[in-house]
């Protein structure tokens, strides 16, 4: 299943553990400091090993997770979940706030059609009379 390996560039990993879609998002998110290894900023080609904890920031949610493996190769989900282990209070962060958004959400105005052209002149109007 995992190669056996002692260390790994971090942005290979976070691609590994499926946290982003490509390598170069996950470069992106790490030199962009969404990505923190035992405290500390770092760059992407940073090698880590099993053991060290990363906090990750992805929009408004937070993993605060530990290395449990390294895989050199993007594997399917279920495999991918066993290379980290996400801490309880994390998780229990996490569904608090998808539950806040999720209530918030409840509250904005909906439309239940797509705008019609009457509707587009008046968000156009409306949107030079913001400028």
């Amino acid at each position: 299943m995992f190669v056996e390996i002692e260390k790994q560039r971090l942005d290979k990993w976070l691609w590994a553990a499926r946290f982003f879609k490509t390598r170069a998002l996950a470069a992106d998110a790490v030199n962009g400091g969404k990505v923190h290894l035992n405290g500390e900023r770092v760059k992407a080609g940073r090698t880590i090993k099993v053991g060290d904890s990363l906090k990750i920031t992805r929009g408004l949610m937070e993993f605060d997770i530990v290395v449990q493996g390294l895989s050199k190769q993007r594997r399917p989900a279920q495999e991918a979940q066993l290379l980290y282990e996400e801490t309880a209070e994390s998780q229990q962060l996490r569904r608090e706030r998808a539950q806040m958004l999720k209530d918030t959400s409840a509250y904005l105005p909906h439309m239940d059609r797509r705008p019609g052209k009457k509707d587009r002149r008046q968000i156009v109007r409306f949107k030079r009379i913001q400028k």
